[in-house]
């Protein structure tokens, strides 16, 4: 009975994941999770390392969400982003920029 357990908190972690995914809404106004980030001086680097198609994807999301917000309109349901969908397009630039800025803090230690 001890093996089944750690594959039982899985599916039920997924269903949490799933359940609080589909409460924060901005998969029904067709953001992904990276577009919601908040915009500090990494977050700004990393947008500028991204692929003119990326960013420009992510620029027509938010745009589209932005209108949508203030027509207090929601997309029709098969639009919204899946949680299966919803790839970290940004987070393996995020990385790398906050890599080297603490590999630069730590030489500007030396």
């Amino acid at each position: 009975m001890a093996s089944k357990a750690p594959a039982a908190t899985g599916r039920l972690m997924l269903g949490f994941r799933k359940w609080y995914y589909s409460m924060c809404g901005f998969n029904k106004l067709g953001l992904m999770r990276d577009d919601t980030i908040y915009e500090d001086s990494d977050v700004k680097e990393a947008l500028r390392r991204l692929p003119e198609n990326m960013y420009n994807d992510r620029m027509f999301r938010i745009k589209r969400a932005l209108d949508l917000s203030m027509k207090q309109q929601l997309l029709p349901k098969d639009k919204w982003t899946k949680y299966e969908e919803d790839i970290h397009y940004l987070s393996p630039y995020l990385n790398e920029v906050i890599r080297e800025r603490k590999e630069r803090e730590e030489w500007m230690k030396k």
